[in-house]
């Protein structure tokens, strides 16, 4: 498989770096986050810093063919690291200062966008390329650095034109040192402690810092924390330890004490039989094939701190029986993982052959593990969020629809936020007396305070109904009831603040938008009696195929005071099709284009013809999702009721 072919434009000047210099010749690209895009990038650069050369543009008669290599090099160097670390596009620019000569290169991605992989699919470990990256780009360059942005991460680096010498001795260097690598893995298994020794020196100086922030901004944007628990292995294993083991608290509990029919000394468990301990959410093992003897071993020995605010690390059993020849002798250590005075879990870390793990590695887990138990509380704290938000949901919605003779309905309602109450609502009820009512209707805003609305709204809605008042009457009482609300929500803030409130620093009037209506079966059809109050208006489909509104435009409800609706009444007959819908529909974006732009929802319900209501439903709400490529920003509702 050949390199991605990649586009080059010119552009002004890139972002990352500084500027030292005036800005000459530059080039930029953007590359997919995968593995051909390194090669893409080599040649791309390859060829532009030739084409300068060709065209002698200023800035070119300092280039040689050192700085071209030396370019090359780290343009792969900073790719790679990239697609590796980020797995985003990849933003190249390129640019020579037209004074020095010096050639900026810099190398942006959309981190974190993707999670270290479990299974095969992830690269072996070996000593890995991306490891060793950045250190040959501090060599070639006069300087680098990172520039983080919201949503983004800029590595640049400024390579000199001048000094040769150096630069290609460092390259020849790490041209040994990659020759001789195979031989120095044999020679670490012999004798491990001083190469590894070296090797994290080496690396705690240079890229401990960014190695934390990567760290942090990956673990903060998880909201399962299994999720976090299984990013923590894969992070420590195998830069700081041999494996990796991360117990989760049991949030009922709260506590780190649960009974033992034992403990051993350091306050270890040595009998995991009694009790219910910890659960053990994830385990790492550079090598893989030793993960379940692992996993199988640390099962007995759930951890069991004395010191219930201690994070620091202490002295855990060595599972030596469940590592192979190998893994007969080490030191594993174990940290608690406590944010907000509240233990959530512990971080094991083990490293075989080892009597004692560098100061420098102990502190940088420690600092690992305090973002660990921040991300994991974070987690615990939007599942229950999102678990009030489900059962809040529930009970705004109701739990079944009602079947009414003679008429078929079909139901499409998707919110737009999973984890938080929707600003839609439906309903189809018995109104007694033969009726029945149907609504739909759209809350401004949503959370806790649309839920408030339609909390008040909805069942309002069924007793006006079952009291029997007509549709315009429920709209009346129902828009005064809102006013009334917010008007006592007001008094209550003021109150609060012991003053005076003034104009729109209050709590905001609670605006509606509602789709209200009564159906009556007789002889022959359906008879139905709708109002709308600033919702999107209803569509009539007839059993023909026209197409028309079935309602006229009023205020919102919650909105004016003393307003008076009024109700239209017209007939359903066999194969007629009432189609009702929020803004969620007709509004759905793309571009600058909504759905409803030129009549949009009529044309597509009027391509429904002949089909029935649940078939209908299911293409509106396709035709609507196809619409634009992107997910949907609103909350989406629709309901078909048609005349059998």
């Amino acid at each position: 498989m050949g390199a991605i072919p990649a586009q080059r434009e010119t552009v002004t000047r890139a972002s990352g770096a500084p500027a030292y210099g005036g800005v000459g010749a530059e080039t930029r690209t953007t590359l997919p986050g995968s593995a051909l895009s390194p090669g893409s990038a080599r040649t791309l650069v390859r060829n532009a810093l030739t084409e300068w050369a060709a065209s002698g543009l200023p800035g070119t008669e300092h280039l040689s063919d050192r700085i071209v290599d030396d370019a090359v090099v780290v343009v792969s160097e900073l790719v790679t690291n990239a697609v590796v670390h980020a797995g985003t596009d990849v933003e190249l620019a390129c640019r020579l200062e037209d004074e020095t000569g010096a050639l900026l290169v810099e190398v942006l991605d959309h981190h974190p966008s993707r999670a270290p992989r479990d299974g095969d699919a992830e690269a072996p470990y070996e000593t890995p390329e991306y490891g060793r990256g950045l250190r040959l780009v501090s060599r070639l360059a006069e300087s680098w650095g990172v520039t983080y942005r919201t949503g983004a991460k800029t590595v640049w680096a400024r390579l000199p034109a001048e000094d040769p010498v150096a630069a290609r001795d460092d390259i020849e260097a790490y041209a040994q040192e990659r020759a001789l690598e195979r031989g120095l893995r044999v020679a670490e298994i012999l004798a491990p402690e001083p190469l590894r020794a070296e090797r994290e020196r080496d690396w705690l100086n240079r890229g401990a810092l960014s190695f934390l922030a990567e760290a942090s901004d990956l673990l903060a944007g998880q909201l399962d924390e299994n999720l976090v628990a299984a990013l923590a292995g894969q992070l420590i294993v195998p830069r700081l330890a041999d494996w990796c083991a991360v117990w989760l608290e049991d949030e009922v509990a709260g506590r780190w004490g649960y009974p033992r029919s034992g403990e051993a000394e350091g306050g270890w468990a040595v009998d995991g039989t009694a009790g219910t301990g910890p659960r053990l959410a994830r385990v790492w093992h550079g090598s893989e094939n030793l993960i379940e003897d692992l996993r199988r071993a640390l099962e007995k020995e759930p951890p069991l701190p004395p010191d219930t605010h201690r994070t620091g690390p202490v002295t855990y059993p060595w599972p030596g029986e469940a590592l192979g020849a190998r893994g007969v002798r080490g030191t594993a250590l174990a940290y608690r993982l406590v944010a907000g005075g509240r233990p959530l879990g512990t971080l094991v870390i083990g490293r075989a052959d080892l009597m004692r793990f560098p100061d420098e590695i102990t502190g940088l887990v420690e600092d690992l593990s305090r973002r660990v138990a921040l991300a994991i509380g974070a987690a615990r704290q939007y599942a229950r969020q999102a678990t009030i938000s489900r059962v809040l949901q529930r009970g705004l919605l109701p739990g079944a629809v009602a079947e009414i003779p003679g008429v078929a309905s079909a139901l499409v309602y998707e919110p737009c936020d999973k984890g938080g109450p929707s600003g839609d609502f439906y309903d189809l009820f018995p109104a007694g007396d033969g009726r029945w009512c149907f609504a739909i209707g759209d809350v401004q805003g949503k959370g806790p305070e649309a839920a408030v609305v339609i909390g008040i709204a909805r069942p309002w809605l069924r007793l006006l109904a079952r009291e029997g008042y007509r549709v315009a009457d429920v709209l009346d009482r129902l828009n005064q009831l809102l006013l009334d609300d917010a008007t006592e929500a007001a008094d209550a803030a003021a109150r609060a603040l012991v003053g005076p409130v003034a104009p729109g620093d209050g709590p905001q009037t609670r605006f509606l938008s509602l789709l209200y209506g009564e159906l009556t079966p007789f002889d022959g059809g359906i008879r139905c009696t709708l109002a709308s109050a600033g919702h999107p208006l209803p569509l009539l489909l007839g059993a023909g195929g026209e197409v028309h509104t079935a309602a006229h435009p009023q205020t919102l409800l919650g909105v004016v005071e003393d307003v008076t609706y009024t109700s239209e009444t017209f007939e359903l007959l066999s194969g007629d099709t009432l189609l009702c819908v929020t803004d969620g529909v007709t509004e759905r974006r793309s571009g600058s284009r909504q759905f409803d732009d030129g009549d949009g929802l009529a044309t597509a319900l009027a391509g429904c013809s002949g089909l029935n209501a649940q078939l209908i439903a299911e293409r509106i709400r396709r035709l609507v999702h196809e619409f634009s490529g992107r997910p949907p920003d609103d909350d989406l509702a629709l309901l078909v009721l048609q005349a059998e």
